[in-house]
């Protein structure tokens, strides 16, 4: 199963206590205070893990907890400090705060290393407190708290090019032909259960990532079928292909259309003014010429140029993987956050 949104329990290690303690050696008769220091807390830290997909590891544990501190002890010695808790995420991942909605941070570079839950200071040993006017102190400081966070994970796939458009529209048969993903692909609606990527090679030097999502449905801003969960996979990307099966004898190019572009504007207005190609998939099963006439009219209103394909043949998919290259070499890649 895909997880790409989970609550984590996190806490932070407890610092160690200082230490009350006395120089007690042969010679050394009035000895002073040498207690030591108490340890740092082990701290919990998110670190990118570019091998990773989902955030399916932590589908069965939710809840991590650092090391203490160990106690100081006398002749100065600083009790360890405690053992970090490391925990991988893939790239993509929003790291929020569950109680307050607070975004914390977002994961997008390999490397990236966030403290989500600091370890507590360890207390200071009574040496720390000795002076001309107490030169014998008998106290010392306990250790801080760990900070204790509920975290909450949203993975959101970072690619280049996303797909949207009604179920069976060809969006997985596309990915299978332009790259090496074999996404499942059957004639019945949802197919698709889980975002898919893609890596298409436009030529030795060049390639990009595609995203496919379930297909979406009218009313799936409120929650209708399956695509709504993942819109957020295509968030990140820098264009969008809007996928219409010339053959859907159940609507016509112009309602698919509408009621796709009204779902993303309903989910999101950032998502909504994306760079956007309407593309006419099957059209080697296509028999109705003026169905096709009627797309490429609706694809010339919004000044772009028409686009078919056909997912069987194979006919227009690497003219397609061209335009692709050449477009998102000129899309900063700053629209990917």
């Amino acid at each position: 199963m895909f997880l790409d949104q989970v609550q984590l329990k996190v806490e932070a290690g407890h610092g160690g206590a200082g230490s009350t303690h006395f120089r007690r050696e042969k010679f050394a008769e009035k000895g002073g205070p040498d207690g030591g220091d108490g340890g740092r807390g082990g701290s919990v830290y998110v670190v990118a893990n570019p091998s990773l997909n989902t955030l399916n590891i932590y589908r069965s544990v939710r809840e991590y907890v650092a090391e203490r501190g160990a106690s100081g002890e006398g002749g100065r010695r600083q009790g360890r400090d405690g053992v970090d808790v490391i925990l991988d995420v893939p790239l993509g991942t929003v790291l929020k705060d569950a109680d307050s909605g607070e975004v914390l941070a977002e994961v997008l570079s390999p490397g990236d290393n966030i403290c989500v839950a600091r370890g507590g200071r360890g207390g200071l040993g009574n040496n720390n407190f000795k002076s001309s006017t107490n030169r014998v102190p008998m106290h010392h400081q306990p250790g801080e708290d760990g900070e204790l966070r509920t975290l909450s994970l949203e993975l959101k796939m970072i690619a280049d090019v996303g797909l949207v458009g009604f179920p069976n529209a060809g969006k997985s048969t596309l990915v299978s032909r332009i790259s090496a993903a074999r996404p499942k692909i059957a004639n019945y609606p949802f197919t698709t259960l889980e975002p898919q990527l893609g890596v298409v090679e436009v030529d030795e030097l060049v390639s990009f990532v595609i995203a496919d999502i379930p297909g979406l449905i009218e009313g799936a801003s409120q929650g209708a079928g399956l695509g709504i969960q993942f819109l957020r996979h295509v968030e990140r990307t820098r264009m969008l292909l809007h996928l219409v099966d010339l053959t859907d004898p159940m609507s016509e190019p112009e309602e698919s259309i509408r009621v796709i572009e009204g779902e993303l504007k309903a989910f999101s207005e950032i998502l909504f003014q994306k760079p956007r190609w309407l593309v006419g998939t099957k059209v080697d099963a296509l028999q109705d010429e003026d169905r096709l006439a009627r797309f490429e009219a609706l694809c010339r209103e919004r000044d772009q140029e028409p686009i078919v394909i056909s997912g069987v043949t194979g006919e227009g998919l690497r003219p397609l993987v061209f335009k692709l290259g050449a477009a998102l070499a000129v899309i900063p890649k700053e629209s990917l956050i």
